[in-house]
């Protein structure tokens, strides 16, 4: 998955995807468990996926003003 088609994306299809990217992480953590696991490279694939899509929201999210320090 490349950050480039993410951006492209809507936030509700990115927020779609995250939630498929969530339940395949949970799977292949039931397969790692029960030793059923062929491929373990996926794992790390899918968390990465899991960090860009996160990030993408992150950087669609409307920006709050910063706020200033009171000083005593």
């Amino acid at each position: 998955m490349d950050a480039s088609d993410l951006r492209a994306k809507t936030e509700s299809q990115l927020v779609e995807q995250l939630a498929q990217l969530e339940k395949e992480r949970f799977n292949l953590r039931f397969q790692a468990a029960s030793g059923q696991l062929e491929n373990t490279a996926r794992v790390r694939l899918v968390r990465r996926d899991i960090a860009r899509v996160k990030t993408i929201l992150r950087e669609k999210a409307p920006k709050k003003p910063a706020t200033k320090k009171k000083s005593a």
